[in-house]
Parts: C-alpha cells; structure tokens; sequence
C-alpha cells in the first residue's frame, strides 16, 4: 500500500529546472515514487523548491584534497586551537565516547579527530542547502550524476523517515550533513540513535553523531588496537605512493600496508606506512591526505588530554 504524505502546496520555482533535462527529472520522480512507496507529486513538490547552485559544481571540480600539497592541507586542520577545542568536545562527551569507543573498539580521539577535521565539532557543518546541493549533482554534473542520483533517492527516505526536513537540511555542497558529515546513504545505513529515544540525529545531537561515526569505522571493519600509521623511511624500490588499499605485506609482522608520501614546506618528503585502520578511515574520505590529518588531530588531542590530566 503506498503511503501518501501530505505537503502544503508549493508554488513552482522556475529556477529549480536550469540546466537540468526536465525528462530526466520526470524519470527520477516517477522511478522513486515507485520505488520508496509514495505519491510522485511529493516528490515533485520537494524538487519544485530546489535551487541549480553553479557555485556548487565549482566546489566540486576543486576540492582541497586534490588542488593542495599536504603541507598547505595540513595547515587547515592541524592546529592548536583545533586540538585543544577536540580536548574540550571530548571532556563534554567523555561519558558517551567512553561507552561508543568500549563497544566499537574504535579510539575516542579517533572519533573526535573526525568531527573535528569535517565540522570543527559541529561548529561548520555546511551551510548549503541539501536539497539544492543534491539536485544541482544529480542532474548537473555528469561525471558523478549516478551517485549523486542516489543519494537524492536516499535524502527523500530520510525524509519519509520523518529524520530530516527537506526544505530546511543544510550541509556541504556535496550534500553530507551534521556533525560528522554523513552522506544521505550512509545517515541510513550507519546512524545510530545512541538515546534510544526513536529520533537519530545528526545534524544536531553529538551523541548520535559520536555513536554514528564509531559505528560506521566498525561497520568497514576496523581492527581493535590495530596501528593506523607509523612513520618510515623512504623505500629504496620504486612503487606507487598514497594508494590507499594496503597492498604490500611485511614478512615479519605479517602485517598489509601501504606507503605514502607527503611534501612538506621545504620540499622534502615524509613517508609514512599505512596499515588497514588507515584504509578503514579511508572510507570515511577516500584521500590519503585526509586520512593523515585525522590521525595527526587524533595524536595531537589525545596528547593535549593527557598533558592536562597529568597536571
């Protein structure tokens, strides 16, 4: 039986179908509407309200991973003000961290680090619209219309779920919403409601973002105490640097990893070995650089903490 959800009735928006093949557009309604069980004029009446955001195609043809070297990446997100905030953000949800870590096996500064290097601890969480930013993705950028196609199915069962508002949700121009920056598909699959108070939320509540990100690390397998990096010197055979899949086995430790190399300000390099916890948070954001920040915030918090218990 399909379910039928009322929405008061929207004035159509002309600039919601610049750019875009209006057919196009009529398929996804009809093929979701089918799909997710609901009628195709409420789907119709959401998409009314989106906006083609040009500004938003220009963000993703320059994303930072791939436009900086590390030294210039690292300067964003390593820093003191940033761990010292991942100090605070963790003594004000030690009590849940402590709980989501010991179920999870994933490190607390681990799950801090995340939401500090995509929100800075829920303080920027984007503020484009999901909406337009998915609309704009999913009809207007070819080269990744299918996933973003996708991702504009799951944001409408969010909000047939009743976890989202689709006209208000805002988050990055690629669409990832709240404290952790969770993609339409994996706020479905992924988020947890830590409270057990029937409402998972992650746009604003940090203790089902905490959960939610321990759970998703879990989830793509991380290992318990395992190693994330360690440093290394540089190989003396030629190989491919940053992949992020551990391709390479140590015949001592048994042990997979793979090797990046980062630049650094005086153009020298630093190598680092990469085991499967780094590719585990490589799933979180498929960049070496990523990876590598999180992990440097993580130290660098877990540090600061403990210098400040020590005192």
């Amino acid at each position: 039986m399909k379910k039928t959800i009322f929405l008061l009735i929207i004035f159509f928006n002309p600039l919601a179908w610049a750019k875009v093949d209006l057919k196009k557009v009529d398929q996804f309604i009809q093929s979701v509407a089918a799909e997710i069980e609901v009628e195709p004029q409420w789907i119709r009446n959401i998409l009314a309200q989106a906006n083609h955001q040009q500004s938003i195609i220009d963000a993703m043809n320059r994303p930072a991973e791939k436009t900086l070297k590390w030294f210039e990446y690292r300067k964003i997100f390593i820093t003191d003000k940033r761990a010292q905030e991942g100090v605070e953000f963790w003594e004000q949800h030690e009590a849940v961290l402590n709980e989501v870590s010991a179920q999870s096996g994933v490190p607390a500064e681990i799950i801090v680090a995340i939401i500090g290097v995509e929100t800075f601890y829920g303080r920027i969480k984007g503020n484009h619209k999901v909406l337009d930013a998915l609309y704009t993705l999913a009809f207007d950028y070819p080269k990744r219309s299918p996933f973003f196609t996708s991702e504009l199915k799951h944001f409408l069962q969010l909000a047939q779920e009743n976890h989202i508002d689709p006209l208000s949700a805002k988050g990055s121009y690629a669409g990832a919403m709240g404290f952790g920056q969770f993609m339409p598909s994996s706020y479905r699959a992924y988020a947890v409601d830590y409270e057990s108070d029937q409402v998972i939320d992650l746009i604003n509540n940090p203790q089902d973002a905490i959960a939610s990100v321990a759970n998703y690390l879990n989830k793509h397998k991380w290992q318990p105490g395992g190693q994330v990096l360690s440093t290394t010197e540089k190989p003396s055979v030629a190989m491919k640097f940053n992949q992020l899949k551990p391709h390479m086995k140590d015949h001592k430790t048994q042990e997979h990893y793979t090797v990046l190399e980062l630049d650094l300000e005086n153009g020298e390099k630093q190598y680092w070995q990469g085991f499967q916890n780094f590719y585990v948070i490589s799933r979180y954001n498929h960049s070496h650089m990523y990876v590598s920040a999180v992990y440097e915030l993580s130290q660098n918090i877990k540090a600061l903490r403990a210098e400040g218990s020590a005192q």
